[in-house]
């Protein structure tokens, strides 16, 4: 009998072990690399789609079902507040790249903002005005009152014992690879590296940033720049070549009917067989501003391709000016400080081809600046800014000049 409950009690405390070492799922390592990456990816698409596209910009309406799933899910993967997070990421577009924007690489480092992101953005959730300020329209049930906002970090941890009963010991792995997916990514890749490398399609006033054309890692959210310059867009791909997962997720419950999509980045259109710029030419101008100026700047890039050459033999400018001249011909005039004027005002000594279109880029951009103008007088200076330009001898110009004209 002695014997009996000797071995009873040893392989109750096998089970023990055994339990401790694997959980209830018993997964190889294998197998727990692929469950987390699942389990982070739903965590990063309830952010892009709930909190960011949703809550944050009302570029779409959500379903209850998946709606609560979100804020479930991310309640216990995140412990963020949906109030809080929606209020700082307005916050963000609304001061960007300022003293007041709450995560900056511009005004903060990118160090700052890549290493310290999330201490960032818990500094903002504890400053009450912008709460309240940018906070307005997100959900406020019983159980945003009761259980998500007043109970945040109850989530995270029924989480833990959750990793820790399905997986065992390597569930804590699991739970800290959970709770660091977001700080990483969002916090620190998204409004760091987002704001500080990668490509533009778009020359929106802030310094963001596409990282990488294919956005699954981070839902989407890697076209950044895409992002600040239609804000309020549901998707995020803009180019052929760009793919936006959370677009994907957001179509299929759109045909499902879990979501009604409300806003997309416009189509232009165009008829080529248009002579006149007309009201219609400059309403779709005015609609389709940044693709227009995306083309311009390919135009520019022409334009300065035939000229440097020129300008290394004849000029004999050097490289290293010719080089930080051409970013700074990207840029908005008014962002430039007095040192840099004078640096294109030298380059433009030595060429009327870039000059012309740095001005003209100019004059183009405050047609839709000029609110207290009258339609039929922005409709003038347009036809003007077509025949100067179609008349200026510059190819790339004239090029673009057609294609503006055909805008519909």
């Amino acid at each position: 009998m002695l014997l009996e409950k000797k071995l009873n009690f040893t392989q109750i405390s096998d089970l023990v072990i055994d339990f401790l070492a694997h959980g209830l799922v018993r997964a190889s390592a294998w197998e727990l690399v692929v469950i987390t990456l699942i389990m982070t990816h739903i965590t990063i698409a309830g952010v892009t789609i709930f909190l960011h596209r949703c809550q944050a910009h009302r570029a779409l309406e959500l379903h209850a079902i998946p709606s609560h799933f979100f804020r479930f899910w991310l309640w216990m993967t995140t412990g963020m507040v949906t109030k809080e997070w929606a209020a700082i990421h307005r916050k963000h577009h609304a001061k960007c790249e300022t003293e007041e924007d709450p995560h900056s690489p511009v005004t903060r480092g990118i160090k700052k903002v890549f290493f310290e992101g999330a201490e960032l953005y818990r500094a903002e959730s504890h400053n009450r005005e912008t709460i309240e300020k940018y906070g307005h329209g997100t959900p406020d049930d019983w159980i945003e009152r009761n259980l998500y906002t007043k109970y945040s970090a109850l989530g995270v941890s029924l989480m833990l014992v959750l990793d820790l009963v399905l997986f065992g010991v390597l569930g804590l792995t699991v739970w800290a690879v959970q709770m660091a997916w977001i700080p990483v990514t969002a916090a620190g890749v998204i409004n760091g590296i987002g704001h500080f490398w990668g490509y533009r399609n778009f020359d929106s006033t802030d310094a963001s940033r596409n990282i990488f054309p294919l956005g699954i890692l981070i839902g989407g959210e890697e076209l950044h720049n895409n992002h600040h310059t239609y804000g309020t867009s549901a998707k995020l791909s803009n180019k052929w070549y760009e793919f936006d997962i959370g677009w994907l997720y957001i179509s299929i419950m759109a045909f499902l009917g879990l979501a009604k999509v409300k806003k997309v980045p416009p189509e232009p259109r165009f008829d080529l067989q248009k002579q006149v710029c007309d009201l219609t030419t400059l309403q779709s101008v005015v609609a389709n501003r940044y693709d227009v100026m995306a083309k311009y700047a390919r135009s520019f890039k022409r334009t300065w391709r035939e000229e440097v050459g020129q300008l290394k033999q004849g000029a004999r400018l050097e490289p290293e000016f010719l080089k930080s001249t051409k970013q700074l011909l990207q840029r908005a005039p008014d962002t430039l400080q007095l040192t840099q004027k004078q640096q294109l005002s030298e380059l433009f000594q030595h060429s009327k081809a870039l000059k012309t279109m740095h001005e003209m880029r100019t004059e183009l951009a405050a047609l839709w600046e000029r609110s207290h103008q009258s339609s039929d007088q922005l409709v003038l200076q347009l036809r003007d800014w077509c025949a100067r330009a179609e008349a200026s001898g510059i190819r790339s110009l004239e090029e673009f000049s057609h294609r503006l004209r055909s805008y519909a």
